[in-house]
């Protein structure tokens, strides 16, 4: 997991026995996933007792990285050895780190959860149907006498179903089923790269 410089130079100063302090550490990584999750920002979150005695600039950048560095974490999916491995490189002790993958463990759901109501998801299809039907006049009385096919596709978005439906000609269907044959064969290149 690849960390900007802030966040890197945040995390070693709250590694940083000198500046927190084993009680300072706790809060300050509890404190950042209860920002995370909290629905509305709350100014007093850094006015614990445990972290007066630190200076608020370095408290407001260890903070921002520790809140990167979690939300950076969890949309990895990072398991131990890799917040460990990220960790140590700022020079964290293995009991800080096991202090912050306990938090990490308890939280991650949640987490994830925030992470995924935030932006704009396409509903994921789940089922598709078809039926050919044959148009012999149209409205002005004129005989047409072309097959379309009526397509449904049944959707679903954030937990609710939805279906779209449409009609089409067997050119724009055969088309249509092209275009998909293209997506399907690159997304299979991308993924075996």
């Amino acid at each position: 997991m690849e960390l900007s410089e802030s966040v890197q130079k945040g995390l070693q100063s709250l590694c940083d026995p000198s500046v927190f302090d084993q009680s300072g550490f706790s809060v300050l990584v509890d404190v950042s996933f209860r920002s995370l999750l909290s629905a509305h920002a709350d100014p007093g979150v850094l006015d614990q007792p445990e972290l007066k005695h630190i200076d608020r600039i370095v408290l407001k950048q260890s903070h921002a990285a520790a809140a990167t560095f979690i939300l950076e974490a969890v949309k990895q999916h990072a398991d131990k050895s890799t917040i460990s491995s990220c960790l140590e490189d700022v020079t964290c002790s293995a009991e800080r780190t096991e202090i912050f993958y306990d938090a990490y463990q308890k939280h991650k759901g949640e987490v994830e959860g925030l992470l995924a109501s935030i932006g704009k998801r396409l509903p994921h299809i789940n089922d598709a149907s078809w039926r050919l039907e044959y148009n012999m006049k149209n409205g002005h009385v004129h005989k047409v006498n072309e097959p379309f096919y009526q397509i449904s596709l049944s959707a679903e978005k954030d937990g609710s179903s939805e279906d779209i439906n449409f009609s089409c000609t067997m050119e724009q269907l055969q088309d249509l089923v092209g275009k998909m044959k293209d997506a399907a064969k690159s997304l299979e290149k991308a993924t075996q790269m």
